[in-house]
């Protein structure tokens, strides 16, 4: 393989480590939140209204952040009725084929994703609720993390034609 795509591969790897990593330590944030909820709410009597709303964002924002990552270690589900059976080289034209499917996929959602923030920009849209929050943020990143799990997506194929192939990247 040139060293142009060796790059872009170990580069889309590295950067959905990165992101999946940061991801990872959202849990902590969502728990702080909930936990300074239940605190005020219960202990001190002062309801903080934006506490489990901010965990909802925060939520979705974790689990489109560890997409990409989840992909790259194969992390996601796969239906195994007779995968597992196969041989590698089997496992790789069929990783190949049903990488389109995925690609298709998440093209349909990076279309509407970027349908759906262009309305959120377009409109000043907010969430009604007690707390009003702007959609805008938590939008871009959908949309940013969708891409990435296409990049990703990409380097999976790369990887999968060199596997087939019989080269390594």
């Amino acid at each position: 393989m040139p060293e142009m795509i060796r790059a872009y591969v170990r580069t889309v790897d590295r950067i959905s480590d990165y992101v999946g990593i940061v991801a990872m330590y959202l849990i902590f944030v969502m728990v702080g939140v909930l936990l300074l909820d239940a605190i005020t709410r219960n202990v001190i009597d002062i309801p903080l209204n934006w506490c489990v709303e901010f965990t909802q964002f925060t939520l979705a924002a974790y689990y489109f952040m560890g997409g990409a990552m989840s992909l790259k270690n194969e992390d996601h589900v796969r239906m195994d009725l007779f995968y597992e059976r196969l041989s590698e080289r089997g496992k790789a034209w069929l990783d190949a084929v049903t990488i389109f499917c995925l690609l298709f996929y998440l093209g349909v959602l990076f279309w509407g994703s970027i349908s759906s923030l262009g309305y959120a920009i377009a409109t000043n849209e907010k969430r009604f609720s007690m707390w009003n929050p702007s959609m805008i943020p938590i939008k871009s990143l959908m949309v940013a993390c969708i891409a990435l799990m296409i990049l990703q997506t990409i380097s999976i194929f790369i990887k999968t034609v060199a596997k087939l192939r019989g080269k390594a990247i």
